[in-house]
């Protein structure tokens, strides 16, 4: 037990300098959390061996498995019902092409520049198809967009980029028996069922129960996440599904959500994030930068030619079409997923997996840096901070407090 607590004291330790740096740097936490995550890894294994950082610890693996499940489902609870169906078909549209052009794309570069085997190739355009909801979501978080219909949109289209994803891995390389069809139907009676279960459970006990809501969020979430692993599907997909199922809620009370990011945010997202990065191997990546660069370059690229001229049709402003375009060429959570997928069934090799989760990981780093350094689309944090102050909220970190400097407070603090 002294060497679980003096590990998680020494995660944690890593979490707190991540959320230093990124104040310092004004660089989204996420994105500071898998650099710190690689870094460490990297100067681990040097010293003091393989495994000597502790990232495959079960318990460990538990905790950022539920950061990610947390952060798909509090993605999920920010989508509105409304926002959605208004903007049903830039959602549709940006989200299946961005899917299929880095799915048609990366494969063709496994297959015909680095001579992968068929099965390899297909995997490596599932797992570089993906937009990181985890990553996009936190960025939306720490800027405020995610309270503008620009963020809701982004969203909504990342939520179809990856179930795309996750349909092409299943349709691929899963087996679709009567577990899967369990699993589908026990999920969708959970989810028709959990808001008006919710709204029961809260007029009930909320308000006088210590954090009841919080409980039964974890348990709906853990029971779909078993479930979906028994069938062997990925527990974030329910996830998101069970937040948008319970949107309305979390629209009507903005201080539940907040406290279930406190959650996410200060315990659990740290774990995710660092242990990412850590599983990157740097020899591997070392010793063949051609096929990462190739690798990187084949999603990012194909990201942006198959999205840009589409997003362009939806927003007019250079900084938005680029912000929307580079966020949906992120990508971590099912990417990662996908690529250890294909290493735990033999599909791709270990210096194949190593080379795709390196360049999954620096699609989450690369264009997320560009877009905020420039195309942060500052109008828009503006609207931020006008809806704040209507919430009584004061925004201190990240990219909206360059707003209170561009308005003449030199401390980089807004002020009420």
């Amino acid at each position: 037990m002294a060497e679980a607590f003096a590990l998680a004291a020494l995660w944690l330790a890593l979490a707190v300098l991540a959320a230093a740096l990124a104040n310092h740097l004004r660089i989204s936490i996420a994105l500071v959390e898998i650099c710190v995550g690689i870094a460490a890894g990297a100067v681990a294994e040097r010293c003091f061996g393989s495994g000597s950082l502790g990232a495959n610890e079960e318990w460990l693996r538990f905790l950022a498995a539920t950061g990610a499940i947390m952060l798909t489902f509090l993605a999920g609870a920010e989508l509105e019902a409304s926002v959605l169906r208004a903007k049903w078909k830039e959602v549709t549209v940006v989200g299946l092409l961005g899917f299929l052009a880095p799915f048609s794309g990366c494969a063709a570069v496994a297959r015909y520049a680095l001579g992968w085997d068929e099965r390899a190739s297909w995997l490596a355009g599932v797992a570089l198809s993906t937009t990181s909801m985890a990553v996009v979501y936190a960025v939306m978080l720490e800027t405020g967009f995610n309270k503008t219909d620009f963020g809701k949109s982004i969203l909504g289209a990342c939520f179809v980029n990856d179930l795309g994803t996750v349909i092409a891995l299943g349709l691929l390389f899963a087996p679709f028996g009567w577990k899967t069809a369990v699993f589908l139907g026990v999920g969708a009676v959970i989810l028709a069922v959990l808001p008006f279960a919710t709204s029961a459970l809260t007029k009930l006990y909320a308000h006088r129960t210590a954090a009841i809501r919080a409980k039964w969020v974890l348990l709906v979430l853990f029971g779909l996440g078993a479930l979906a692993l028994w069938s062997d599907s990925e527990a974030v997909l329910p996830a998101y599904l069970a937040g948008m199922a319970l949107a309305g809620t979390a629209a009507r009370d903005h201080h539940w959500v907040r406290r279930l990011r406190t959650l996410a945010v200060g315990l659990l997202t740290p774990f995710y994030f660092i242990r990412a990065g850590s599983l990157v191997s740097i020899p591997a990546v070392v010793s063949a930068p051609l096929a990462f660069a190739a690798l990187l370059g084949g999603k990012v690229a194909s990201k942006i030619f198959g999205l840009h001229p589409v997003v362009s049709r939806f927003r007019k402003d250079r900084d938005e079409r680029w912000y929307y375009t580079l966020l949906m060429s992120t990508g971590l959570t099912f990417g990662t997923i996908s690529a250890l997928y294909g290493l735990s069934r033999g599909i791709v090799s270990r210096g194949q997996y190593s080379l795709l989760v390196a360049a999954v990981i620096a699609s989450a780093v690369v264009p997320t840096m560009i877009a905020n350094f420039a195309f942060l689309p500052r109008h828009l944090l503006r609207e931020v901070a006008m809806l704040d102050e209507g919430d009584g909220v004061e925004r201190l970190d990240g990219a909206a407090a360059s707003v209170a400097e561009d308005n003449g407070n030199g401390d980089g603090r807004g002020k009420k």
